[in-house]
């Protein structure tokens, strides 16, 4: 789960990690109010939304009057915001962050990750923030301090001072900076955070260290420990298939392609869109319905899958692993009957009982005159693709 940038400076600041006050707003007359109350000559105007790339497309502006912060307002909230992240499509502005701007001597980059090649948490530094770290990591690796922390101590005080050192601060502002390591590695854990970055922590030409930009995201796994934090969850970016789909425990992404998929497993899915691609198609959907597919959720998930009118056909591929053909041939069978196929639905079954689910499927074709079963994948790629062109 993502929060906007004012929630995760909100949560920072709760956590002891100096953060300079801003103001959230949704129109551009309580930006003009904002302005004026916040009491600075140069204030900062930036858009809340879950990309990056904000600066380059316009959607940061300093500001010197009330009256250029209502007109950034305005502008962000009638504009979508278009950047590398977002497509061409772009994304809407709902909410405003307004700061007071700081005199900025140098920038740096904080954070904590998830390390799947080591099994812990690492934490990654470097002394070139404000930038893409991840265009820094490629173009200039020597720049990037990694520290792997240990899975049960966590993050150490010496751990934290030597990092501080190597980002070249010293005396009072190094045990600042190595203070700021120490909250946020157990913000992270605290939270169970998959990603929890400051960037940049700035340090200000008055010798002031203060983070101005967070990103964090959260395992979903873990919300329920976390009301405080499922309470912040905002929906607005997120398309409304996503949205009803994980209501029904169901992972869908909404792709641009006309042909959707139907399967059983992350990693399967993943492979399907594969050979879909291959065979000159391209994917509507990635649609992992998980390991056991029952009839109430096959429904649902060909309701999604038909409810976006770019799908042209459907590809069902499921392995029968734990959950047995047959009965995920009765599923789809029920869920063709009650949704009505009508596109064209190419089934590859593999797996427990796979013969008796092929007859069972065969024998409902009469029912279902756009279904079509397929003996592997790449059969039932060449068929959904000639069926849609």
């Amino acid at each position: 789960m993502k929060i906007h940038e004012y929630q995760a400076r909100d949560l920072l600041a709760k956590a002891g990690i100096p953060v300079p006050a801003a103001r959230v707003v949704e129109t551009a007359q309580e930006a003009e109010k904002a302005f004026e109350e916040n009491g600075f000559p140069l204030q900062v105007v930036k858009a809340q939304v879950f990309a990056g790339g904000r600066g380059k497309a316009g959607f940061v502006k300093l500001v010197k009057s009330a009256a250029e912060a209502r007109a950034a307002a305005e502008f962000m909230l009638t504009h979508r915001m278009v950047s590398v992240q977002t497509g061409p499509e772009g994304i809407a502005v709902n909410k405003i962050l307004i700061a007071g701007a700081v005199d900025i001597a140098h920038e740096y980059y904080l954070g904590f990750v998830l390390d799947r090649d080591r099994s812990t948490v690492s934490m990654i530094a470097s002394a070139e923030g404000g930038v893409e770290i991840e265009t820094v990591a490629h173009e200039r690796p020597e720049a990037i301090i990694k520290e792997p922390l240990h899975p049960l101590a966590g993050m150490q005080g010496f751990q934290a001072r030597r990092t501080a050192l190597a980002l070249g601060f010293t005396g009072k502002q190094a045990n600042t900076v190595a203070d700021i390591l120490l909250k946020l590695s157990r913000f992270f854990i605290d939270y169970d955070c998959s990603i929890a970055e400051i960037n940049p922590l700035v340090l200000t030409k008055d010798g002031k260290i203060l983070a101005i930009d967070a990103k964090v995201n959260f395992d979903d796994n873990a919300l329920f420990r976390h009301p405080d934090v499922l309470a912040l969850k905002d929906d607005a970016e997120t398309d409304a298939l996503e949205i009803r789909a994980a209501a029904a425990n169901l992972n869908y992404i909404k792709l641009d392609g006309d042909i959707a998929c139907l399967v059983n497993g992350a990693g399967l899915a993943m492979a399907t869109m594969d050979v879909i691609q291959l065979h000159g198609g391209k994917p509507a959907n990635f649609l992992d319905v998980g390991g056991g597919v029952k009839a109430e959720g096959a429904i649902e998930a060909f309701r999604i899958i038909l409810s976006d009118k770019k799908v042209r056909g459907i590809l069902v591929n499921i392995f029968g692993g734990i959950a047995r053909c047959d009965l995920i041939a009765e599923a789809l069978i029920q869920a063709g009957r009650e949704v009505g196929f009508k596109v064209p639905v190419v089934v590859r079954l593999e797996g427990t009982n796979v013969e008796a689910a092929r007859k069972i499927l065969a024998a409902s074709q009469g029912d279902l005159p756009t279904l079509q079963v397929a003996g592997d994948l790449n059969d039932a790629a060449k068929k959904i693709v000639s069926a849609t062109r």
